[in-house]
């Protein structure tokens, strides 16, 4: 799992260099693809429940699952969200970043910096003896103290030889509530946040899933390993 880790992030950090004024999604799958048999990995997203693609490339009001594509293309001051996963040697690897479009709106940057911040907040509260609930707690505590909201439809999720694993890991709780995190755990962390309400939509292609009152969104998400000595990032990043 520390090698699908990489591989997902090593293709992020190169995802997230062609993000950019003019690019559309279908570019940024195609190169995903490409990457991902350049480093003898699958992809985990392409055929699962019948998703299109290898990337899910969602912008703006766009929450997750967003499905690529040749007319969609980039603007400045877009929010463009990149959610991955790749399978290696039978492992899941799965990550999601938030990249500004150029030079984005100073509230669109501060709910980039919220969400980036919350997900390392839940990271610190995966401590062996602690429970979901206080993962859930830590990023709602300070997601809604900077007048966001965490999305309650979509959760995180365990992951290991398959891409989503019990258990469920909700960005709410309430602290020492739900099940005691124990080393050897790998949980998929995945705040996403909203400018406005938490209610979402999903669009007709049943996979799209939008802000229900077309405010920005931003999602980070991270593949992390519960050991005895503390969380250990397995999709951290490379590239700084």
């Amino acid at each position: 799992m520390r090698e699908a880790g990489r591989i997902v992030s090593e293709i992020l950090d190169e995802l997230e260099k062609a993000v950019a004024p003019g690019v559309t999604t279908w570019d940024l799958d195609a190169l995903s693809e490409k990457l991902i048999y350049q480093k003898g990995a699958r992809p985990a997203f392409k055929g699962y429940h019948g998703f299109p693609a290898c990337l899910c490339a969602s912008v703006n009001d766009e929450v997750v699952h967003g499905i690529p594509s040749k007319r969609r293309k980039l603007r400045e001051g877009d929010l463009m969200k990149l959610d991955f996963g790749v399978v290696y040697r039978g492992f899941f690897g799965d990550s999601a970043r938030t990249v500004p479009v150029g030079k984005v709106s100073s509230e669109a940057q501060a709910l980039v910096n919220t969400t980036r911040e919350a997900l390392h907040k839940g990271i610190q509260a995966m401590v062996a003896g602690n429970r979901l609930g206080d993962i859930g707690h830590a990023v709602q505590r300070h997601v809604e103290a900077r007048g966001f909201s965490v999305v309650r439809l979509f959760s995180g999720h365990g992951i290991g030889r398959h891409l989503h694993e019990e258990p469920d890991v909700p960005n709410y709780g309430q602290p020492g509530s739900g099940l005691k995190l124990r080393p050897g755990m790998v949980l998929a962390v995945e705040p996403m946040v909203n400018q406005g309400t938490d209610e979402v939509m999903v669009l007709e292609d049943q996979w799209t899933a939008v802000t229900r009152d077309s405010k920005l969104s931003a999602h980070f998400e991270h593949t992390v390993l519960i050991t005895e000595g503390g969380p250990e990032v397995l999709t951290r990043h490379r590239a700084g």
